[in-house]
């Protein structure tokens, strides 16, 4: 505990001179949920963590992975939501909490407020390859009520999504709701952007589209969305949750039928409900 914290201040003393300070936020619907008692030190605690072997040492202005590549902490840019999606460092990445537990309001989230929707690129790239045949020798077979279903095997991504198949197995009704997958591995970009989905990584799965609602569907612009009525059942969001994946549900550009691997978001998400949730 006592290397834990001397390295924490360490890391505060110089994240200050190089403008790493705790993220606050910015007063707008976008930056709701961003102030908390979850500073970014130990949000990137919380990203180290998530993914054993994966990141070698957390330095003042960047992550280093176990390969060896930096990935810088902030690039010093102010962005609004549009540039952080286009350009993400992992403090944008980082910035918003996704809300989990007793801070779920279950209240329709503000403007821009896209918790795991954010993704720095470079950090993707070093943690589940760099270009499609990399990522696809990371993928193994996972089976999901029947199907035999591509998925990482980067940071137990695999394993976390057999273990929600095996809770939901539990509960025949939810089934409808399950199957027919409409995909995890797809090397492809974000629709309408030039962004890869976390589908490229064999990071994501898609649920029955029958249910699904997409702000794209809607007639949705980026910022003006219009709110949708959820189809799918909590069990499921909460099965998903609890085993490490975010849902495209909670996004206020919402993707109902998603869901993504991202266990640093769980984590910082509880420990935002452990210290009272951080304000809206």
């Amino acid at each position: 505990m006592a290397v834990r914290t001397s390295l924490h201040a360490l890391w505060q003393a110089a994240a200050v001179s190089a403008f790493l300070l705790p993220v606050v936020a910015a007063g707008t619907a976008s930056g709701a949920f961003a102030a908390s008692s979850v500073p970014l030190f130990d949000r990137l605690e919380a990203l180290s963590a998530a993914y054993p072997g994966a990141v070698a040492s957390i330095e003042p202005d960047a992550v280093v992975m176990a390969g060896g590549s930096r990935i810088a902490i902030d690039d010093g840019r102010a962005k609004d939501h549009e540039a952080k999606l286009a350009d993400a460092d992992l403090e944008d990445m980082l910035s918003q909490i996704y809300p989990i537990g007793a801070c779920d309001t279950g209240r329709p989230p503000p403007r821009n407020f896209d918790p795991g929707r954010i993704r720095d690129d470079a950090f993707f790239r070093a943690l589940y390859g760099a270009a499609k045949p990399a990522a696809a020798s990371r993928l193994v077979t996972v089976d999901w009520f029947g199907a035999k279903l591509p998925f990482s095997r980067v940071g137990g991504a695999d394993e976390a999504l057999r273990a929600v198949e095996k809770e939901l197995s539990a509960d025949a009704a939810l089934k409808k709701y399950l199957v027919p997958s409409a995909g995890t591995f797809n090397w492809r970009v974000v629709a309408g952007t030039s962004r890869l989905s976390a589908h490229s990584f064999g990071a994501a799965i898609d649920l029955n589209t029958k249910f699904a609602d997409y702000w794209l569907w809607s007639g949705g612009k980026p910022g003006n969305v219009p709110h949708y009525s959820n189809k799918f059942p909590k069990a499921i969001v909460t099965a998903f949750e609890r085993h490490g994946f975010v849902w495209g549900g909670k996004w206020y550009h919402y993707d109902t039928m998603h869901f993504e691997y991202r266990p640093e978001l769980i984590a910082i998400g509880r420990l935002a409900e452990a210290r009272g949730c951080p304000p809206e």
